[in-house]
């Protein structure tokens, strides 16, 4: 069974090494067996599951989602609706990011089209930063802005 260190199995994945002890201190990576000299060695199933934990992450799944998932890579003969739940949770999440995101979008569009050539005190963009919505906010609850 070939091995790798740490070092080549962080390069075959794209990670980092801290990335993969962290991975393996949350229990996500088995634990590595070490060599005399306590270096960690890597086997190709520990390659493909570091790749399905990235690509997971890639997708935004969190931590414990994965987890889940990871359990039912393992578990092959069990049934897979709670895979296919947390894909639907994670879509839902994905697409209420993107509603955020575009509204943000939005906001930082209007700061930019309404931007001055003046002096700090009379930017819109400052204007906009610190609007009647934090205002309003910081107010109801007796405090004071620091602005």
């Amino acid at each position: 069974m070939p091995t790798i260190t740490i070092g080549k199995l962080a390069k075959a994945a794209d990670v980092k090494v801290p990335t993969i002890r962290f991975y393996e201190q949350i229990g996500l990576l088995p634990v590595a067996p070490r060599t005399e000299n306590d270096r960690r060695l890597y086997d190709e199933a520990s390659v493909r599951r570091l790749a399905f934990i990235k690509h997971a992450r890639q997708l935004g799944f969190p931590i414990d989602a994965i987890r889940t998932l990871l359990d039912l890579s393992d578990h092959p003969e069990r049934p897979c609706e709670s895979a296919n739940t947390l894909a639907r949770e994670q879509l839902s999440a994905v697409e209420t990011k993107i509603v955020q995101l575009k509204a943000l979008r939005s906001e930082l569009r209007r700061m930019v089209a309404s931007g001055c050539d003046g002096s700090a005190g009379d930017c819109r963009v400052i204007e906009a930063l610190a609007g009647p919505e934090l205002l309003g906010d910081v107010s109801a609850r007796g405090g004071e802005s620091n602005l």
